[in-house]
């Protein structure tokens, strides 16, 4: 069965900022993987772990879910697909209730002191995806959002959420591999006609 919003509070790691803390960084690992995993993939990456001054980043680990793509296996996914695919309908019951979960998380850095627009969310595959839903959908007055090697559906409520929306959006660092033989590169320059409401750019805060 599906989490429901108060009942799951996430496992993650964290990275302290080394000096005072005035800003949080949120960042949502693939499917499959989980908080620690993310954290020492970029640890061997850059060598060392992605610290920050000023900055807190937490790396938390999607709950155990059947996983359709996986014939209904359990395994640590932010939301169910129907198949991996970008031509297809999303799982938007799924997705809803992790953005709320999430929130959680979100909301529990606000209670702690830091402002909600120091508050960055992103992610890598699925999680980048994640992080666009919980952002664009839900959070529009975080810092900023980013997605690496991720994808949006072609139907995506995201692209509903940005048509309707009327006020200033998070701005989106995105990037995508040319060699990515899971998430095609195309699936993710498909949502590029609509940065025009966005500003894809490299994110200080």
């Amino acid at each position: 069965m599906a989490a429901t919003s108060g009942s799951v509070r996430l496992q993650r790691c964290m990275v302290s900022p080394a000096g005072r803390h005035s800003a949080s960084l949120i960042f949502l690992h693939g499917s499959g993987d989980s908080g620690p995993g993310l954290r020492t993939w970029i640890e061997q990456v850059l060598n060392q772990d992605l610290t920050f001054q000023h900055i807190k980043v937490i790396y938390p680990t999607a709950p155990p879910r059947p996983y359709t793509p996986l014939k209904g296996g359990f395994s640590n996914v932010w939301f169910d697909r129907f198949k991996i695919s970008n031509d297809c309908p999303e799982h938007l019951e799924s997705i809803d209730v992790m953005c709320q979960v999430l929130t959680d998380l979100i909301d529990g850095e606000v209670k702690s002191g830091i402002k909600k627009n120091r508050i960055l969310v992103g992610g890598f595959s699925m999680g980048g995806c994640m992080a666009m839903h919980l952002a664009y959908r839900n959070h529009q007055d975080v810092a900023g959002v980013f997605a690496l090697s991720s994808f949006l559906n072609k139907t995506s409520a995201v692209y509903q959420a940005l048509q309707k929306s009327d006020g200033v959006l998070p701005e989106l660092f995105q990037c995508h591999g040319t060699a990515d033989e899971l998430v095609l590169h195309s699936w993710g320059s498909s949502y590029f006609p609509y940065t025009n409401l966005l500003l894809s750019t490299l994110l200080k805060i």
